[in-house]
């Protein structure tokens, strides 16, 4: 007899004890379906907010890339002197202005895309330097007058940048 009451206890327990892990094994499913919502819909509102700020940020950077394009920037900035090496320092000095004006905008753009930027910009001053130590120039407007005859003949460093940036921020909004 005492057998029997355990047997039929255990057709009575059984069926309680797999509906029991059914109910659970759908209430963990439930809360993890719950919690992934959760992190999506979050994830779209900072995505939203945060959309325009790297817009923002790759435009500041286009036009950053444009003012240190040579032909643009020696265009722009007449010299003031006919010392050529005043000149250098004064065309170096407003590109080094313009990078710190747009430095905040490295923490809104891909790390590539921010070593391209700043390898732009080093290329571009590197550029004005090695060209102002030739010794065939010998006063301010040689120096822009060969400067911009050298960007005629290759593209700029700038240029690179921005084929570099039009792609990457088609590629996060395609």
């Amino acid at each position: 007899m005492n057998t029997e009451k355990i047997i039929e206890l255990a057709f009575y327990t059984l069926p309680a004890l797999i509906t029991g892990a059914v109910a659970y094994y759908f209430f963990q499913q439930f809360v993890v379906n719950e919690d992934n919502r959760r992190r999506f819909l979050l994830m779209k509102e900072n995505q939203k907010d945060a959309l325009p700020l790297r817009l923002q940020a790759y435009e500041r950077l286009t036009l950053f890339m444009e003012r240190i394009n040579p032909t643009k920037l020696l265009i722009r900035i007449a010299p003031i002197s006919q010392n050529k090496n005043d000149y250098e320092n004064y065309v170096i000095a407003q590109i080094e202005q313009e990078f710190e004006h747009n430095l905040t905008q490295q923490i809104y753009v891909s790390e590539e895309c921010w070593t391209i930027v700043m390898t732009a910009k080093n290329a571009t001053i590197q550029m004005i330097r090695k060209t102002s130590m030739s010794e065939k120039i010998e006063n301010a407007d040689k120096l822009r007058e060969t400067i911009l005859n050298d960007t005629f003949d290759r593209p700029s460093p700038s240029s690179t940048a921005l084929a570099f940036i039009n792609s990457e921020v088609k590629s996060f909004l395609a």
